[in-house]
């Protein structure tokens, strides 16, 4: 892990949107975790697409959560994907 994070800043999901307001993140190379806390049954769109709505927490504040949409082979790839998986 400590290799994978080198030269990285480890942003908590609890703290995105204060960072993304107070911080130009296109110009570092940043990553989160989160845990699935709920999945949304798989929807399509007006064309047919598939997608999934997967909601994700750190588990640190319960009350900030991020919506994360999943298209295409992203969703072919991970839908199955059990809730509680980080």
């Amino acid at each position: 892990m400590d290799r994978k994070m080198a030269n990285r800043k480890l942003i908590r999901l609890s703290q995105l949107k204060s960072k993304l307001a107070t911080e130009n993140l296109e110009e570092t190379d940043w990553v989160t975790f989160g845990v699935i806390i709920k999945k949304v049954t798989p929807q399509s769109t007006n064309n047919g697409r598939t997608f999934s709505i997967w909601r994700l927490n750190d588990l640190r504040d319960l009350g900030q959560c991020v919506s994360l949409f999943l298209f295409g082979n992203v969703h072919k790839e991970h839908w199955k994907t059990d809730q509680g998986m980080v």
